[in-house]
């Protein structure tokens, strides 16, 4: 009890620096996801559609998923310095595995009778990518961006050790200091974050899964 009442008192004698790092957190999360996404899910699509480089694309992007999330971090500390900008260049990197792979399963999941259907009523490939491929998959894209979230969100506390900024200055900071008050305060609300952002995705996956098909 103590140690909360401690924490609770840091936060209001420094209510200031912990907005300023909640809002820095969620915007380089969302930055990051953002970005990864403008990335991914075209490539993930194009992929599907065309068969070319398949097996290349999936297996580098496996290999990415293995990587922590301070190695990234780490390596981009040396070739790109410190900062927000590499900071979010680094979890962009880290969100882009999941959603390619996801985005790439959702639409070549996506079931070959229902395909000759949709052509055999006269629509086109590019009628078909819209009306029937991509409604079909987006259960599994944002199963993809669900897990990219999470990824970031943890992977954004990291980035304070290169400058990112965010809850995670409180946890190395406290860390360092031994002051677990401090630590706390950056623990408590990224867990409380990743966990919200966790819940919304599943709660629109779940809202964009055709009846009678379950996803993870």
């Amino acid at each position: 009890m103590s140690l909360l009442l401690e924490t609770l008192h840091f936060v209001q004698n420094n209510s200031d620096r912990v907005i300023d790092a909640g809002i820095r957190h969620v915007n380089l999360s969302f930055s990051a996801l953002l970005l990864a996404s403008v990335f991914a899910i075209p490539a993930g699509i194009w992929l599907a559609l065309s068969g070319r480089y398949t097996l290349l694309a999936i297996n580098i992007a496996n290999v990415g998923r293995t990587v922590p999330s301070l190695a990234i971090l780490a390596l981009a500390m040396p070739l790109l310095g410190t900062g927000f900008v590499p900071s979010l260049l680094a979890l962009s990197l880290l969100a882009v595995p999941p959603i390619l792979i996801n985005t790439y399963v959702g639409f070549v999941g996506v079931d070959a009778d229902t395909i000759d259907a949709a052509r055999g009523v006269g629509l086109r490939e590019s009628q078909i990518t819209r009306q029937v491929r991509l409604p079909l998959a987006l259960p599994m894209v944002f199963a993809g961006l669900r897990t990219a979230a999470v990824q970031v969100i943890s992977g954004a506390v990291l980035a304070a050790y290169i400058g990112g900024g965010g809850f995670g200055e409180f946890i190395t900071s406290g860390v360092a200091m031994m002051a677990m008050p401090m630590l706390l305060v950056g623990a408590i609300p990224a867990t409380i974050l990743a966990i919200a952002v966790d819940a919304l995705f599943g709660a629109l996956q779940k809202t964009m899964t055709p009846r009678g098909i379950r996803t993870s």
